[in-house]
């Protein structure tokens, strides 16, 4: 059964990746899919369209449609000729699936201010200005009186989630995306356009060599396994399912829970006498969880 027959997407850092797979499913499954990606290193430099080609090439010697396209995610401009090509070429646009991304990582009383601008910069930001370009496309529609049934799938982490050490920089960007998710399903509901967003364990050259892993967790960790996942949260299947994260792998997905109100206690404006009372709520509250923690995430 193809899932997204007729649909248009965008998939960004489509190259390589999890973005390849993405692109390949979304493919597999009737989508005509605009396939972006610089072409740069998992640090951020240089362009090269070549991985954006390969794949493509693969779409199309599956029967598929695509095209390549090499914007700068992070580009207001760049995210608007995005979505612009993506209508000029195939008639309309569908599907969103933010994933562009790179890494810098350190400790982050060592990193450097370009460390973190870059990785922000283009996690964030790279995140958010296709997707209010995107969004204006839809409003504008759904304004027009057209029915819209659009999906925009972002990508957080991990990182951001469980407050991974040594990745400041990227993971208060996929922080950011986890929040920008939240809200803009609560704004974009009314136009049509549903909001996603996972949390994805694969081994790719982002993670290459991060740690040793069995034959099965190599195989656990295959793109594919998400990409599955994306492709259904991108298709009409979908249209009750927004606002939410998804751990997604091999070994299963979950729904992350936000944010809740924990124990309380009585305000003062004399810092004297709440002590005892700070304290006490803070021993109550659940603690914080931790990579290290998500044992069944982990086997």
């Amino acid at each position: 059964m193809s899932l997204l027959e007729g649909k248009v997407a965008i998939v960004t850092g489509a190259g390589r990746g999890l973005g390849r797979a993405h692109a390949l499913k979304l493919a597999e499954h009737g989508a005509k899919v605009v396939v972006n990606d610089l072409g740069s290193s998992a640090a951020g430099e240089g362009a090269d369209q070549t991985p954006a080609q390969e794949v493509v090439s693969a779409i199309e010697a599956m029967g598929g449609q695509a095209v390549v396209n090499t914007s700068d995610v992070s580009s207001w401009d760049d995210a608007k000729a995005m979505i612009d090509q993506a209508v000029g070429t195939f008639g309309r646009l569908d599907i969103l699936v933010n994933n562009a991304g790179i890494l810098r990582d350190r400790m982050l009383v060592n990193m450097s201010e370009s460390d973190w601008d870059s990785v922000v910069k283009v996690h964030l930001k790279g995140t958010f200005a296709p997707l209010h370009h995107a969004a204006n496309y839809w409003r504008a529609l759904s304004k027009a009186g057209e029915a819209v049934d659009a999906r925009i799938v972002n990508t957080t982490s991990h990182s951001a989630l469980f407050a991974n050490m040594g990745q400041a920089n990227y993971a208060a960007a996929k922080g950011g995306i986890a929040t920008l998710t939240q809200l803009a399903a609560r704004e974009l509901q009314r136009f049509g356009v549903t909001v996603n967003a996972i949390a994805p364990r694969a081994e790719t050259r982002m993670t290459a060599g991060l740690r040793e892993l069995t034959e099965e967790q190599k195989q656990r960790r295959d793109p594919e396994w998400i990409a599955a996942l994306v492709t259904w949260l991108c298709s009409p299947e979908a249209k009750a399912v927004s606002g939410r994260v998804f751990e997604a792998w091999g070994f299963g997905y979950s729904v992350i829970e936000s944010w809740q109100h924990g124990p309380q206690m009585q305000a003062s404006k004399d810092p004297t006498t709440i002590g005892a009372g700070v304290l006490e709520i803070a021993a109550l509250a659940k603690a914080n969880a931790g990579i290290d923690r998500e044992t069944w995430l982990n086997p």
